[in-house]
């Protein structure tokens, strides 16, 4: 069972990581510069939307979710990594299921989207395994600059028959 913690100073490590691993950049426009990543930092701990994500006592990942404009509607997106040495546990789909019920609780905007590349098959698997629903490829820009074949997975939040 994992927990989400929000963001806090002591977490540049973990995006240190994972945006700076090659491996784990693999499916999203390759690694961030030291500099990038501390902005990213910066940005994470000015607001609320992301987390780390806890197994226990040990930090394995981080997960959250923002809003976007999407397709002419303000939406939330999520996103989470999870550590390699803590992969294929299912801790990603935990964490996914997390942030659904974080964003559900806003009772802000309906729909919940993530955009893992088309190639991503993990990504993809979470998704599925979380309960959203893929509403099929779409072109998605991340980072600025880089645009890659993405699934569009939907979840509604204000779904009844959850």
């Amino acid at each position: 069972m994992v927990t989400l913690r929000p963001w806090t100073n002591e977490d540049l490590w973990l995006l240190h990581e994972t945006l700076g691993n090659p491996a784990m950049m693999e499916h999203l426009g390759g690694v961030e510069s030291v500099e990038q990543i501390e902005r990213r930092h910066a940005r994470f701990l000015s607001g609320r939307d992301m987390f780390t994500v806890w197994e226990g006592d040990t930090v394995v990942g981080s997960a959250g979710f923002w809003e976007r404009r999407w397709r002419d509607q303000d939406v939330y997106e999520a996103g989470w990594m999870i550590l390699t040495k803590y992969a294929g546990r299912g801790l990603a789909t935990q964490a996914a299921r997390a942030v659904i019920e974080l964003a559900r609780e806003e009772r802000k905007h309906r729909y919940l989207h993530a955009f893992p590349n088309v190639e991503n098959k993990a990504s993809n698997a979470v998704c599925r395994n979380a309960g959203f629903s893929n509403l099929g490829e779409c072109a998605f820009e991340y980072p600025q600059g880089h645009w890659m074949r993405c699934n569009d997975w939907s979840i509604d939040l204000f779904a009844t028959d959850r």
